[in-house]
């Protein structure tokens, strides 16, 4: 069999699935069907329908598009079936039903956004960086019942730099993925379907060492500015910038203005400021103090209002040490 006669379905929602599919649309592989999720409302009444990354790129390709509500749902089941697939691959999407994932007969594999078995879970690269790894990379793994536990593939590393934020390292395991995607379909054209692979739980002993990369939400961008220079500059990083690092400053009437912190330099430095003391000379550096330095802030977003540099921030704004971080 080659590329041109493996019928493949396509599943994913966000950029990052994108590259992938552009990947197999430019290396002349059989796209039977693209999977991705349903139209969202936009504007301010919801009466603007947003089409997914994938699904814009899919209809420019010419693509057939199968957008379900539900991924059980009988209608849905049976034009998935009637497009005869040999081989289903699944990048940032959903999590699949068995009816779905055991359909091809050479199974259904997923491009996962982190050296499995570390890091499962929706927000792998996020994680990684506010953990302060060094290093990450992508993997392809077979699904099975339990999310991202399937026998795994292959992998490709990548280094990550103290500098690196959440963006950058998406952008590069998006490009390395969609290397590894094609890899993975040449090999199993190659063997057939009987390609090795290696069970996740003969990579690690115990459990307790697995760090696990669950969903993201408002609540856990908060910056704790208890935390050591390094823990606070890693966890910014790691949500810059998206969904974005916030906290609070409260000025001397004790109102406070909720903003995002996307860049930031850490400084560590003995002092005896409280933590998310302000220092700042109103004109060019606004630093917070921390337990055991301080994060110089270079730029960030107040509620309401684009993303500025911290010039721009202090020009517009007559701050001063009397002003707290919260």
């Amino acid at each position: 069999m080659t590329k041109k006669d493996l019928k493949i379905v396509f599943m994913g929602t966000p950029d990052f699935a994108v590259e992938s599919l552009r990947a197999l649309v430019g290396g002349g592989y059989h796209i039977a069907g693209v999977v991705t999720m349903p139209d969202k409302p936009m504007g301010r009444h919801g009466n603007v329908l947003q089409q997914s990354a994938v699904k814009q790129y899919a209809l420019s390709q010419n693509l057939p598009v199968l957008q379900p509500e539900k991924l059980k749902d009988e209608l849905f089941i049976a034009k998935l079936r009637a497009l005869q697939a040999d081989l289903q691959i699944v990048v940032a999407f959903r999590m699949l039903p068995e009816i779905v994932w055991n359909m091809p007969r050479y199974g259904t594999f997923n491009l996962h956004a982190s050296l499995l078995p570390q890091y499962r879970g929706a927000a792998p690269i996020n994680w990684a960086i506010i953990n302060g790894e060094t290093e990450t990379g992508v993997t392809t793994f077979f699904l099975t019942h339990e999310i991202d536990t399937g026998r795994i593939i292959r992998q490709k590393k990548l280094p990550v730099a103290e500098t690196d934020d959440a963006g950058a390292v998406h952008d590069a395991l998006m490009r390395i993925g969609a290397g590894l995607v094609t890899e993975t379909i040449d090999l199993l054209i190659e063997t057939d379907g009987n390609i090795e692979t290696v069970p996740q739980n003969a990579l690690y002993n115990c459990v307790e060492n697995l760090r696990p990369a669950p969903k993201i939400f408002i609540e856990t961008c908060r910056i704790d500015w208890h935390q050591p220079v390094v823990g606070v500059y890693n966890f910014i990083r790691g949500l810059s910038p998206y969904p974005g690092a916030w906290t609070e400053i409260i000025n001397p009437e004790g109102v406070a203005v909720l903003f995002k912190i996307f860049a930031v330099e850490k400084r560590k430095e003995a002092h005896l400021y409280p933590a998310g003391a302000i220092r700042t000379d109103r004109k060019s550096f606004f630093d917070v103090a921390v337990m055991d330095g301080c994060i110089r802030i270079l730029s960030l977003q107040i509620a309401g209002k684009k993303r500025m540099s911290i010039k721009d921030f202090l020009n517009g704004t007559k701050i001063d040490n009397r002003w707290k971080i919260r």
